[in-house]
């Protein structure tokens, strides 16, 4: 499984670093960040490319858990 690190990053830059990590289609992909907006908006972009998305919460930071539908 890959892990994306996008803590401390500002939208879009972890939806960009999302979408870059979804080209090569993988199973399941970890996004790491620590706003909401940014929660919000990659699991709105992996909803649009066909990836279920479990976001687990700690410390004010989010695993999204991306698994391909």
């Amino acid at each position: 499984m890959d892990t994306v690190d996008a803590r401390g990053l500002l939208c879009p830059e972890p939806v960009v670093l999302a979408q870059k990590a979804i080209k090569s289609a993988p199973a399941e992909i970890t996004i790491l960040v620590d706003a909401m907006a940014a929660k919000e908006n990659v699991t709105r972009f992996a909803n649009s490319r066909g990836y279920e998305v479990e976001a687990s919460e700690k410390d004010g930071e989010y695993a999204l858990k991306l698994t391909k539908k």
